[in-house]
Protein backbone atom coordinates (compact mmCIF):
# COMPACT_ATOMS: atom_id res chain seq x y z
CA UNK A 1 0.00 0.00 0.00
CA UNK A 2 1.55 3.34 -1.01
CA UNK A 3 2.61 5.71 1.76
CA UNK A 4 0.82 9.06 1.98
CA UNK A 5 3.20 11.95 1.21
CA UNK A 6 3.85 14.66 3.81
CA UNK A 7 4.76 18.09 2.47
CA UNK A 8 6.05 20.90 4.71
CA UNK A 9 7.97 24.08 4.02
CA UNK A 10 11.60 24.43 5.07
CA UNK A 11 10.45 26.80 7.79
CA UNK A 12 8.00 24.20 9.14
CA UNK A 13 10.74 21.52 9.14
CA UNK A 14 13.14 23.88 10.95
CA UNK A 15 10.58 24.55 13.68
CA UNK A 16 9.86 20.82 14.08
CA UNK A 17 13.44 19.48 14.13
CA UNK A 18 16.65 20.14 16.04
CA UNK A 19 19.44 21.86 14.12
CA UNK A 20 21.25 18.51 13.69
CA UNK A 21 18.10 16.67 12.57
CA UNK A 22 17.37 19.39 10.02
CA UNK A 23 20.94 19.32 8.71
CA UNK A 24 20.90 15.53 8.28
CA UNK A 25 17.30 14.95 7.13
CA UNK A 26 16.55 18.02 5.07
CA UNK A 27 20.00 19.14 3.87
CA UNK A 28 21.14 15.53 3.22
CA UNK A 29 24.27 15.66 5.34
CA UNK A 30 25.91 12.86 7.33
CA UNK A 31 26.61 12.70 11.04
CA UNK A 32 30.03 11.61 12.36
CA UNK A 33 30.73 7.88 12.53
CA UNK A 34 30.73 6.30 16.02
CA UNK A 35 29.59 9.60 17.61
CA UNK A 36 25.85 9.14 17.22
CA UNK A 37 22.95 8.02 19.38
CA UNK A 38 22.04 4.59 17.95
CA UNK A 39 25.38 3.24 16.68
CA UNK A 40 25.81 0.84 19.61
CA UNK A 41 22.18 0.75 20.78
CA UNK A 42 20.94 -2.74 21.63
CA UNK A 43 17.43 -1.71 22.76
CA UNK A 44 14.50 -3.57 21.24
CA UNK A 45 11.92 -1.62 19.30
CA UNK A 46 11.11 0.11 16.05
CA UNK A 47 13.08 2.98 14.56
CA UNK A 48 10.78 5.66 13.14
CA UNK A 49 11.48 8.64 10.89
CA UNK A 50 12.28 11.55 13.21
CA UNK A 51 10.55 13.94 10.81
CA UNK A 52 7.18 12.24 10.31
CA UNK A 53 7.01 9.15 12.54
CA UNK A 54 6.79 6.53 9.78
CA UNK A 55 8.11 3.14 11.03
CA UNK A 56 11.32 2.40 9.14
CA UNK A 57 13.48 -0.31 10.72
CA UNK A 58 13.10 -2.94 13.44
CA UNK A 59 15.78 -3.65 16.02
CA UNK A 60 15.37 -7.29 14.91
CA UNK A 61 17.02 -6.33 11.57
CA UNK A 62 19.81 -4.25 13.17
CA UNK A 63 23.36 -5.56 13.09
CA UNK A 64 26.84 -4.33 13.99
CA UNK A 65 28.42 -3.40 10.67
CA UNK A 66 31.52 -1.87 12.27
CA UNK A 67 30.96 1.30 10.20
CA UNK A 68 29.97 3.63 13.04
CA UNK A 69 26.32 4.09 12.03
CA UNK A 70 23.23 2.01 12.82
CA UNK A 71 22.87 -0.64 10.13
CA UNK A 72 19.87 -2.76 9.17
CA UNK A 73 19.54 -5.64 6.70
CA UNK A 74 15.95 -4.68 5.78
CA UNK A 75 13.27 -2.02 6.44
CA UNK A 76 10.04 -2.92 8.24
CA UNK A 77 8.27 -2.43 4.90
CA UNK A 78 9.91 -1.87 1.51
CA UNK A 79 7.29 0.78 0.75
CA UNK A 80 8.39 2.88 3.74
CA UNK A 81 11.70 3.79 2.11
CA UNK A 82 12.70 5.16 -1.27
CA UNK A 83 16.05 4.62 -2.90
CA UNK A 84 17.75 6.79 -5.50
CA UNK A 85 21.17 7.20 -7.04
CA UNK A 86 23.39 9.67 -5.16
CA UNK A 87 26.47 10.98 -6.99
CA UNK A 88 27.25 13.75 -4.48
CA UNK A 89 30.80 14.30 -3.26
CA UNK A 90 32.29 12.41 -6.21
CA UNK A 91 30.89 9.09 -4.97
CA UNK A 92 28.33 6.81 -6.58
CA UNK A 93 25.99 5.51 -3.87
CA UNK A 94 22.35 4.62 -3.32
CA UNK A 95 20.53 7.05 -1.03
CA UNK A 96 17.77 5.91 1.32
CA UNK A 97 14.93 8.37 2.08
CA UNK A 98 11.67 8.22 3.99
CA UNK A 99 8.86 7.43 1.56
CA UNK A 100 6.42 9.69 3.42
CA UNK A 101 8.34 12.93 3.94
CA UNK A 102 11.45 12.53 1.82
CA UNK A 103 13.85 12.82 4.76
CA UNK A 104 17.40 11.76 3.96
CA UNK A 105 18.12 8.69 6.09
CA UNK A 106 21.45 7.41 4.80
CA UNK A 107 22.60 4.97 2.13
CA UNK A 108 22.22 1.29 1.26
CA UNK A 109 25.08 -0.99 0.23
CA UNK A 110 25.24 -4.58 -1.04
CA UNK A 111 27.64 -5.79 1.65
CA UNK A 112 25.22 -6.74 4.42
CA UNK A 113 24.43 -10.07 6.07
CA UNK A 114 21.86 -12.68 5.04
CA UNK A 115 19.05 -12.93 4.34
CA UNK A 116 19.13 -9.80 2.14
CA UNK A 117 22.83 -9.08 1.74
CA UNK A 118 22.00 -5.38 2.22
CA UNK A 119 23.36 -2.83 4.68
CA UNK A 120 21.08 0.15 5.22
CA UNK A 121 23.58 2.54 6.81
CA UNK A 122 21.36 5.12 8.54
CA UNK A 123 22.03 8.37 10.41
CA UNK A 124 20.93 8.21 14.05
CA UNK A 125 19.71 11.81 13.83
CA UNK A 126 17.10 10.66 11.28
CA UNK A 127 15.65 8.08 13.67
CA UNK A 128 13.54 7.88 16.82
CA UNK A 129 13.40 4.53 18.64
CA UNK A 130 10.20 3.38 20.32
CA UNK A 131 9.48 0.13 22.16
CA UNK A 132 7.88 -2.74 20.29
Amino acid sequence: MPVEKIIRSNEEWRSHLTREQYRICRLRETEPAFANRYCDCKDAGVYHCVCCGLPLFSSDAKFDSGTGWPSFWAPVDDEHIEIARDDAHGLSRTEVSCAACGAHLGHVFADGPPPTGLRHCINSAALALTGK
